[in-house]
């Protein structure tokens, strides 16, 4: 068991020092700059950006550029790349480096089939030389630290992280994280917190000074809590747990330092973080295209709330920033929550 004076603790990343170790994952669709500057605002350690493809910056696709923009509140950001092979990270190096990552991250977890058609994501998995050779590269053509993110392993009869991870270390790996599932399982099942035990366990013997960090199942401060006092792992990674709920970076951090749970997130609250959210989509897409983008976090703003179905209609209906207004202003009336 890990002392809890030690759950919340600054994180060195290679050369980098992040003052906490509660960080928020990449999501493709999900983490983009807005998103990421709320969760910074509720108390983020580190922030991930969606998956960039490396082809894509290879390419010098708009796209894919706009995704490596910092928020203003980011003064540190990690930018995560999917590759298949270590020669196309050699010929997106440049361009990424553009943009000053503070982390580099390589996807090897990413179960959706349209990247791991492409040989990214899972499909790294099968091949640990690949994840060496990826790394490696990177490694050698610059100081910026890089981190992994890997599954247990392709299925069920194939649990590698022990090869993944050695390969990442030996490729220069200065940070690992597991979400701990297979790429099989994708997001169904219970995540295997025992593995993330035996993998903290196993960093130490190779390489102690490289922080493990946890993901899977991660959906309340009080499973973040868990999960860092049972594995032992130096720190967490909200994903599906923080679309809707930026407010559980805060909690957590709470919960770590004081040991009680804060006050529930008011009523109030929720709608001004909602309807920042929003304006600060807008800032970089317009008010139209935010309002439609919007409609995939509002309904996730209200989940678990009580009698909230009519609420999150009306908002996923709303289409400018006045009705949005006006629907939220009706939710705090309670005219909407009944």
């Amino acid at each position: 068991m890990v002392a809890q004076k030690s759950l919340y603790h600054p994180i060195d990343i290679g050369n980098v020092h992040i003052d906490g170790n509660l960080f928020l994952a990449p999501l493709a669709g999900y983490t983009d700059r807005a998103f990421r500057a709320i969760c910074k605002d509720w108390g983020a350690s580190f922030t991930y950006t969606e998956m960039v493809s490396s082809e894509g910056l290879a390419r010098g696709s708009n796209n894919t550029v706009d995704l490596l923009i910092r928020a203003t509140n980011e003064q540190q950001l990690a930018v995560q790349i999917f590759l298949p092979e270590a020669s196309v990270a050699q010929r997106s190096l440049e361009r990424l480096l553009q943009f000053n990552p503070t982390v580099i991250d390589i996807n090897c977890g990413c179960p959706v089939p349209k990247v791991v058609k492409t040989g990214a994501g899972s499909t790294l998995l099968r091949y640990p030389n690949k994840i060496y050779e990826i790394v490696n590269t990177i490694t050698r053509c610059t100081s910026v630290p890089v981190s992994v993110k890997i599954r247990l392993g392709w299925d069920a009869n194939t649990i590698n992280y022990h090869e993944t991870t050695a390969a990442a270390l030996s490729g220069g790996a200065s940070m690992i994280t597991m979400h701990a599932r297979t790429k099989a399982m994708g997001y169904s099942g219970k995540a295997d917190w025992p593995a993330l035990t035996d993998l903290k366990q196993y960093v130490q013997t190779l390489s102690p000074e490289v922080p493990v960090f946890g993901s899977g199942d991660l959906f309340s401060a009080s499973a973040a809590k868990e999960m860092l006092e049972q594995t032992g792992v130096d720190g967490v990674m909200f994903a599906r747990g923080a679309m809707g709920n930026p407010f559980i970076f805060f909690e957590t951090k709470h919960l770590l330092t004081s040991g009680i749970m804060p006050l529930p997130i008011s009523l109030e609250q929720r709608i001004e973080t909602l309807l920042n959210h929003l304006y600060r989509l807008g800032e970089t897409r317009g008010e139209d295209l935010a309002c439609r983008e919007m409609r995939k976090h509002a309904s996730a703003y209200f989940k678990g709330i009580p009698h909230a179905a009519k609420a999150k209609q009306a908002l996923v209906q709303s289409t400018t920033y006045a009705q949005y207004e006006q629907v939220c202003g009706s939710i705090i009336e309670g005219r909407f929550l009944s």
